[in-house]
């Protein structure tokens, strides 16, 4: 919980949640963050717009404010005096703020909202003020930047209020369609209508330690079911575990997280220039199987899964600038064998998403040595669904023995999910380039691998079912794993012979693992020429090909005779 500040006689606070005395002028240096505890003591909107906003923002416009008193309501005053209280109290015309202006030097609009306005709740004016800055936002063909503080709808206004959950949820729908970057950072709190509008409809969630966000408060929840909640619960951090939000950023980090986000967000298709990247001797991809020697397959295999190979956190740190890790399926949980975000790959927005294994056994355990679960398929399809709505292409890196074969991963629809991805992929109207880096296993990689160019690294594999598993339904015997590794034909010279492969990333010698910051390099020297091959082509034109592509797979090859024939016909 966000603890409240309490004022003394002197220039100190007592912060409600550690007790401790603090100095006013040290904890506004220190962005109203308790020093002590870390408590994230709440800001006013002209705060929120002060941290995140560069200098010389200009508010935006919505004229009239809403009805006055729709209802003529009257508790303990008419609403109408106690719409006036909160204005003398806090110099503002309504519970929300909205600007025009940058952050980071990215234009974007933003609309803050202030607790001290009547709990920041949702009324007609509140609804209106957002709207007006969804709409500068579409009209500007900006992002749209949300800060959230609200107790839920304002009762004093009945069903009005109810409906500006529809009205600003609307707005958001037009950005969506308008492929705009939407973007809520929640404080404390965030409740009721506001949370169950626009406040989740955004394309990224990030939330404040600490801060709370749900539909009832957690006292209505414990009275109604008669149960003592979990620990923690409807905070920021309950809500990243269970796959609800993208982050939790404390306030000194959530302007340049923000910055981030803008920068893939940009209409500009190169983006800024990325990091400076060193010339490399040599082509690193190989397009022709006799280019590459004849390997048992079975010492690929073992290559393939070396502890010590780069993995995908690896090659995003070496490769994309500015990434922003996004968490969560936004339905029922996070999947740490999947690590997905945005970037810039050498100055090219991306999304860029991968299995993640680890280098030692509790990295390899917890997560879950590169299995994902069905939360795990699901987070990748919304950020595909991001890239598709940006208009950025999908870079995804394969790594996994399989998909989790666990008893909850069935009970999510692990089968679901996987075929999911693989409908979403088929269509998806931006280009894809997919590398298996390590192992290729099954419908797991498979799920990530729907794309207009495959590349493989030189010591990885794929395959339909993993060498073990082979041998022990058809030998069986696991002891014949090298004996099926072979038969499968797993290796890359074999995935070119095939066709499966566009081309194979060439590895230092002796595996990945024995220079990954040069194998890092190749990779992107590949993956960059393969998108520089795909981006000028239409959406439609893209999907026609991968479409085509999956088709050709398995066709029997023309003979002399069919060619003859067809030339008749």
């Amino acid at each position: 919980m966000v603890a409240a500040l309490t004022k003394t006689s002197t220039p100190w606070h007592r912060c409600a949640s550690c007790n401790e005395l603090i100095y006013a002028k040290k904890l506004e240096r220190n962005l109203h963050v308790c020093p002590d505890c870390g408590s994230h003591h709440r800001l006013t909107a002209p705060q929120w717009l002060d941290l995140l906003v560069d200098p010389g923002a200009q508010p935006v416009l919505a004229g009239p404010i809403g009805a006055a008193d729709p209802l003529g309501f009257v508790d303990s005053m008419p609403y109408p005096q106690r719409l006036e209280a909160a204005r003398r109290k806090t110099g503002l015309a309504e519970a929300v703020v909205c600007v025009r202006g940058r952050i980071q030097g990215w234009p974007v609009v933003v609309a803050a909202m202030d607790f001290r306005f009547l709990g920041g709740s949702l009324g007609a004016g509140a609804g209106e003020l957002i709207v007006a800055a969804a709409a500068r936002a579409l009209a500007d063909g900006v992002p749209f930047v949300i800060v959230t503080a609200s107790g839920g709808a304002r009762m004093q206004e009945g069903v009005i209020s109810l409906l500006q959950m529809a009205r600003t949820s609307q707005a958001l729908a037009e950005l969506d369609e308008a492929g705009l970057l939407t973007v809520s950072v929640i404080t404390d709190p965030t409740y009721g209508g506001v949370a169950a509008s626009f406040a989740t409809l955004t394309d990224v969630i990030l939330a404040e330690p600490g801060a709370r966000l749900g539909f009832a408060g957690p006292r209505v929840i414990a009275e109604t079911v008669g149960e003592t909640l979990p620990e923690g619960f409807q905070t920021a951090e309950f809500l990243l575990a269970n796959g609800l939000i993208d982050d939790v950023r404390p306030r000194a980090l959530m302007r340049a997280t923000l910055g981030k986000l803008l920068a893939v967000a940009d209409s500009g298709k190169a983006g800024r220039p990325g990091r400076a990247v060193p010339r490399r001797t040599g082509e690193p991809v190989v397009t022709q199987a006799d280019q590459l020697p004849a390997r048992l397959a079975w010492d690929v295999v073992q290559l393939a899964r070396h502890l010590d190979r780069p993995s995908t956190v690896d090659h995003i740190g070496q490769l994309i600038d500015g990434f922003v890790e996004l968490h969560g399926d936004r339905a029922s949980g996070d999947c740490p064998a999947i690590v997905g975000g945005l970037g810039l790959l050498r100055g090219r927005p991306v999304v860029v998403m991968g299995h993640q294994k680890g280098h030692s056994t509790r990295e390899l355990v917890d997560r879950n040595f590169g299995m994902a679960s069905p939360q795990g398929y699901r987070k990748s399809a919304r950020l595909m669904r991001l890239a598709a709505k940006l208009g950025r292409p999908v870079v995804t890196l394969v790594d996994t023995p399989g998909a989790h074969p666990g008893v909850a991963a069935e009970q999510h629809g692990q089968a679901v999910a996987i075929a999911q991805n693989l409908r979403l992929m088929s269509g998806l109207p931006v280009p894809i380039v997919a590398a298996v880096t390590g192992e290729g296993g099954s419908g797991g990689a498979l799920a990530l691998a729907v794309s207009d160019r495959l590349l493989v690294a030189e010591n990885a594999v794929y395959s339909v079912i993993s060498p073990e598993g082979c041998a022990a339904i058809l030998w069986k015997s696991r002891a014949h794993a090298p004996r099926a590794a072979q038969a499968l034909r797993v290796d890359a010279r074999a995935l070119l012979e095939f066709g499966v492969a566009d081309g194979v990333v060439r590895e230092p010698a002796g595996g990945a693992h024995e220079d990954p910051a040069l194998a890092s390099g190749w990779l992107g020297d590949a993956l960059c020429a393969a998108l520089d091959e795909l981006l000028p082509l239409s959406p439609a034109e893209i999907v026609r090909r991968r479409r085509e592509r999956f088709r050709a797979v398995g066709r029997p090859k023309p003979t002399t005779e069919s060619r003859r024939l067809d030339a008749t016909a």
